[in-house]
């Protein structure tokens, strides 16, 4: 089976979506299930993990509840207030729909550069798996220092990078996010989404040789068990269509044993995410 690991719907408005730029026009309008079928078809990809995009329950239940209409959606990242009391009660509920199999914050977006360490935070993380759900880690390079020592704090806990880390491709930087990525990938726990590359680049003039030496690293780091394909889609379409940025990993991968490739496109996110099928 293969999945897109990374994937939004979104119904668009101003309010909750003022984070798309002017030059983004392309994606401000809904995407939903239907529109993003057409898109796995043209691949041959069977379902994908919807994941949040807006830091509220509401986003939650109505992700859930898309899960349940539509079959390609094989599991749910959504977001629950992991600084709250209440956050058991909260994992409690989601957690009896089958599809509800991780969680994210969006870290990136904090002011506050070490909130993936506040002592809250972490509280709230120690709860996730005794309900076995994953956590997804959204974070700049800035952050990988912090990450590493995250991620170390709960070796029970399985983690997934989000965008690999959204390094500064654009500007051919790779270090020391390198280095850092190589830190973090030696805690068994931690899986990596190959995704959100083409948005760090120049968006109208990018090539696939641009994303090798990122890729490199990534599996240099990772190997080929604890890595998976995600579009980012629709956010992608900023800077091509899905296809053809799917195909930028595809392409990369295609040298590799068709057991590796099964696991890149598919087999891992099954596993790390423990999708029921």
């Amino acid at each position: 089976m293969k999945i897109d690991s990374h994937q939004h719907f979104w119904h668009y408005n101003t309010e909750e979506y003022g984070w798309m730029g002017g030059n983004m026009n392309v994606i401000k309008k809904d995407f939903l299930p239907n529109d993003l079928s057409i898109e796995l078809n043209k691949i041959g990809f069977d379902g994908s993990i919807a994941v949040q995009s807006r830091q509220k329950l509401e986003e939650t239940n109505w992700l859930i509840q898309l899960a349940e209409k539509y079959d390609i959606i094989k599991g749910v990242v959504g977001w629950v207030d992991l600084l709250s009391p209440s956050l058991k009660d909260q994992l409690e509920k989601y957690s009896e729909h089958p599809k509800f199999i991780g969680v994210r914050h969006v870290i990136h977006d904090e002011p506050d550069n070490d909130f993936i360490l506040r002592n809250d935070f972490l509280k709230g993380i120690s709860l996730l798996n005794e309900f076995n759900l994953v956590y997804d880690i959204l974070v700049f390079p800035i952050h990988l220092g912090n990450t590493i020592k995250f991620v170390s704090d709960f070796p029970d806990q399985v983690f997934v990078l989000d965008h690999i880390a959204k390094p500064y491709i654009k500007d051919k930087k790779i270090s020391p996010w390198k280095e850092q990525l190589e830190a973090l990938a030696t805690f068994p726990n931690i899986y990596c989404k190959i995704s959100g590359m083409v948005t760090e680049n120049n968006w109208d003039s990018w090539g696939k040789e641009d994303f090798y030496p990122y890729l490199d690293a990534v599996f240099e780091a990772f190997g080929t068990d604890r890595t998976m394909i995600g579009s980012d889609w629709p956010v992608c379409r900023v800077a091509g269509a899905y296809k053809e940025i799917m195909e930028i990993v595809i392409e990369y991968i295609s040298k590799f044993s068709l057991k590796e490739q099964n696991n890149i496109l598919g087999l891992n996110a099954i596993k790390a995410y423990k999708i029921k099928l």
